[in-house]
């Protein structure tokens, strides 16, 4: 791995750590050399997108890098063309919204819109790739992309990754099973999953033009109020706003890399 890959990767590691992580933490999670580490936080300390010093330092990320990406959204035009369409369908769910782009073999979440005001909140943390086997935001894509495809995706993930619920799939074999479920239902949902006691459903965003998938649209909340027969009162008011979102996407370039 490049130095520059690894620049990337301690930038993408310290996005799920607000609070930081020493350099030996960083360096024994993306297993490198300390050494190796600690010289390219000092790259990037230097250029502004982290903050720390030394080898017992706390490293965290400036406010620089999450202002970039503010900024590209922003400028995409997804925060006019997107949020009013995520605010409507969370207002009518009750329930966490949330909208993710595919681009290349990633699938990142871009904007949410949490519904629910009152009684218990479901408020994941703020990591920007979805883990595609344990989501359904991830199935709902794979529902929509050949085996073979579906095969190399799965193994890029690590099938079986720990941190998961019990719902999460630990084979292919489940996985491809929670597939076909999803395709017969219309939508891919997950239960106890990528955090116990929660349930997410989710319909992948289509483009009408080549039949591609281009993204996919959650809601996601406590399973006390997440039933199957909410599911399927929902899925009209979800599929719909999908369809909204795909309208929208002509006039984004955020969405044109697929």
């Amino acid at each position: 791995m490049s130095s520059r890959s690894r620049g990337i990767a301690i930038l993408e590691l310290l996005t799920l750590h607000p609070w930081g992580l020493k350099a030996a933490d960083i360096a024994s999670q993306l297993d490198i050399p300390l050494t190796t580490g600690l010289r390219i936080l000092a790259s990037l300390t230097d250029t502004g997108y982290i903050h720390g010093f030394g080898k017992d330092g706390i490293y965290r990320l400036t406010p620089r890098l999450p202002a970039l990406g503010l900024a590209f959204l922003g400028a995409s035009g997804i925060t006019d063309l997107v949020q009013p369409i995520l605010d409507d369908l969370a207002k009518k769910t009750g329930e966490l919204v949330r909208l993710a782009i595919i681009s290349g073999d990633r699938l990142t979440w871009v904007a949410k819109s949490q519904g629910a005001r009152t009684g218990i909140l479901y408020s994941p943390e703020a990591g920007a790739e979805v883990y595609l086997p344990a989501s359904a935001n991830g199935q709902a894509w794979l529902c929509n992309v050949p085996e073979p495809e579906i095969h190399r995706l799965v193994d890029q993930e690590k099938l079986g990754k720990p941190g998961f619920g019990d719902g999460a799939p630990k084979t292919y074999k489940e996985l491809l099973v929670a597939l076909e479920i999803a395709r017969q239902k219309g939508y891919a949902s997950v239960h106890d999953s990528y955090a116990i006691g929660t349930t997410a459903m989710a319909v992948a965003i289509i483009r009408r033009a080549t039949g591609l998938p281009i993204g996919t649209l959650s809601v996601a909340g406590p399973t006390t109020r997440l039933s199957s027969q909410r599911m399927d009162e929902i899925l009209p008011w979800l599929s719909s706003s999908a369809k909204e979102l795909e309208a929208a996407s002509t006039s984004s370039p955020i969405f044109a890399v697929q």
